[in-house]
């Protein structure tokens, strides 16, 4: 997986974030833990790969972690992703305690407690990687094109979620195909809007940081990322 200067992913064909090609990817992580972008992603595909295939390794789970743990931490990643009960980061990328620092709303929507979780993760702990991660069938989303469409004003904090979601409905699509294509949607936009904020984009600029979208499918398990 190609994480380009800047910290976008490559424009064209999704890429997965799984490890076929390299089968040593699949084991779990020992000694320190990834520095780099690059490697940070490496990870959560050997993750990934695990759980889709799975053979998971619940690493990171023994009573020496959980002692080590009580003194600090030190994720490799933040995961931006849906409140969804279907996408654990935890378990889609098959990682353990003080692995990664997940930040979870519905439709993946940036608010200031939000976008300051994330920049906790990167100004405080130093995490190289920012996924934002959406995923099929988002409820979020089909919400927001629902009320979108119809008019129809949704409960006053589920009506905040839709109209943080708007800006992302691609309206040259019809029914589920424009449900579909606004899950991507929101994915870039979010993805925009992080890495244009000032700091973040200061640690992309010197190849600390970046910050890749990605998307999971419910029908196979597979994360891929997407432009």
């Amino acid at each position: 997986m190609h994480v380009p200067a800047g910290g976008a992913v490559r424009r064209g064909r999704p890429q997965t974030l799984t490890a076929t090609a390299n089968p040593r990817w699949a084991a779990p992580r020992t000694g320190a833990r990834p520095a780099t972008p690059a490697q940070a992603l490496k990870e959560l595909s050997a993750g990934n790969h695990r759980w889709r295939t799975f053979h998971q390794q619940h690493p990171n789970e023994t009573r020496a972690v959980r002692h080590a743990l009580v003194s600090g931490q030190n994720p490799f990643a933040v995961v931006l992703g849906c409140v969804d009960s279907r996408v654990p980061p935890e378990l889609v990328f098959d990682q353990g305690l003080g692995d990664l620092l997940t930040v979870r709303s519905a439709g993946e929507v940036l608010d200031e407690a939000v976008l300051g979780s994330v920049a906790y993760g990167v100004l405080e702990l130093a995490v190289p990687l920012v996924l934002v991660l959406g995923h099929q069938s988002c409820g979020a989303v089909k919400a927001a094109v629902h009320a979108d469409e119809t008019g129809e004003e949704l409960p006053a904090h589920i009506q905040y979620l839709a109209d943080r979601i708007r800006p992302a409905i691609d309206r040259g699509q019809h029914g589920d195909a424009r449900v579909d294509s606004t899950i991507n949607r929101q994915v870039a936009l979010v993805h925009r809007r992080l890495a244009a904020e000032p700091d973040l984009a200061a640690k992309i600029t010197a190849g600390e940081l970046a910050v890749v979208g990605a998307r999971y499918e419910l029908d196979s398990q597979l994360v891929h990322t997407i432009a």
